[in-house]
């Protein structure tokens, strides 16, 4: 039989302090509160197994592994059966430690991180995760089901006749031509799986794939819409809603966002129709077995990444904050990159599966584990350890675009990736 619980912690930052590795402004004002929302597993005869969703722009090398190492400590599991993922809306932190090290060291504070906050709000996640183990649930049935989102999620990169990028759908897209261009590559279909005791909903999991932010650099910090339809689903229900982005690298909102209108409740109204359509129309199978399969990979760094030009960049008094931190970012990946980055993967019975993987990964991967296993039901959550910025497709860097110049691994990861992939999903 398997047990379980759910566990949230607050993990709001204190006003000033610097959002998204100070990319944005630092926080202003808190919009909404942003939480650290987890659930905990435990089958019989298994070790327990952990899902966190952050309320965080990104999460990325040593504080990733901390995170993972806390809270497997705090269950009395292994660290790499612990999957964390951020769900990217922008005016929110990105903790790097050994980031904002690098940047101390060459006397730029407070760029990435202020203070010790980021270290005491995962203390008290893993006290919410330990204190959660009393609190364990039988677990009998799980439900899965999906429902089509409208008018949200496009693929950012608007290809031209010649096969190059020809436009940008950024957050915001004000230029028509751009925005009237197809959607492009997404995936549009919201994935919930609940947990159930008889009758009784335990917890829910909502996946999607789109970049999830209506606005940025505001300075007002918010989990966006899919943070705001979760805990509206929460407060309706009664019942712990976890929601994890997919493999939205690629995908933004940016098709049906012109900047002019306020759409975040638009959005949020959106995704949480889709969330109550999943629901309503999921198919119930009692649980009988519970697998988690690992496969850790390592990414070479992008090849044009030098130690001495990176630290040039940070020891710069001409360049600003945000190219100090992507300095700083850049080169701590590449002081990691033997370190393995592990893809896993949750199965439940045999035709249910979550993906868990890196990065600011493209949608191409999400799809790419959907057909892998097309006799199974299968979700994916993106944004794990952000360490590798974003995880392209190798033809990316040749076509141009944005995200080629903000992925910090070659595109000789794809192959990578790719066979990681079908081989967490085939359970070996």
């Amino acid at each position: 039989m398997l047990k379980l619980a759910t566990f949230q912690s607050d993990v709001t930052p204190p006003l000033g302090h610097p959002l998204c590795a100070g990319w944005y402004p630092p926080a202003k004002g808190v919009a909404d509160p942003l939480s650290a929302l987890g659930l905990i597993l435990v089958p019989d005869d298994q070790l327990p197994m952990v899902l966190c969703a952050l309320d965080w722009a990104e999460l990325s090398n040593g504080d990733y592994d901390r995170w993972r190492g806390e809270l497997a400590q705090a269950v009395g599991t292994e660290a790499e059966r612990v999957a964390v993922h951020c769900i990217h809306a922008h005016d929110t932190p990105w903790p790097d430690r050994d980031a904002q090290d690098i940047l101390d060291a060459h006397g730029c504070p407070n760029i990435i991180m202020a203070g010790d906050w980021a270290e005491k709000v995962r203390a008290q996640a893993a006290q919410a995760a330990g204190e959660a183990m009393t609190k364990l649930q039988p677990c009998t049935d799980i439900a899965v089901g999906q429902a089509k989102v409208e008018k949200i999620a496009s693929n950012r990169r608007v290809m031209g006749p010649d096969g190059k990028v020809a436009g940008v759908r950024w957050t915001q897209c004000r230029d028509p031509q751009v925005r009237d261009a197809p959607e492009g590559i997404i995936d549009p279909m919201l994935k919930t799986i609940g947990f159930y005791q008889g009758e009784t909903a335990l917890a829910l999991l909502h996946y999607y794939a789109v970049h999830p932010t209506s606005e940025d650099g505001t300075g007002l910090v918010t989990p966006e819409f899919v943070g705001l339809a979760r805990n509206r689903r929460r407060e309706e229900s009664g019942v712990p809603h976890i929601y994890f982005t997919g493999c939205a690298g690629n995908v933004t909102a940016g098709k049906y966002n012109d900047g002019i209108a306020d759409n975040r409740e638009l959005f949020t109204g959106s995704i949480h129709r889709a969330m109550l359509e999943a629901e309503q129309g999921s198919a119930r199978q009692p649980l009988e077995r519970v697998r988690w399969t690992v496969e850790p990979v390592r990414l070479p760094p992008r090849e044009d990444l030098v130690e001495e030009n990176l630290l040039a960049q940070i020891a710069s008094a001409a360049t600003g904050a945000k190219v100090h931190s992507k300095a700083a970012l850049m080169l701590t990946y590449l002081r990691r990159r033997e370190r393995p980055i592990p893809i896993t993967c949750l199965h439940l019975n045999d035709r249910v599966a979550v993906v868990h993987l890196p990065g600011e990964i493209f949608i191409e991967y999400q799809l790419h584990a959907q057909e892998s296993r097309p006799d199974a039901f299968v979700a994916v959550a993106g944004y794990g350890d952000l360490g590798t910025g974003y995880i392209t497709l190798a033809s990316s860097f040749a076509e141009g675009g944005y995200e080629p110049v903000d992925a910090f691994v070659s595109g000789r990861s794809e192959k990578i990736v790719r066979a990681a992939i079908e081989k967490v999903l085939r359970g070996l």
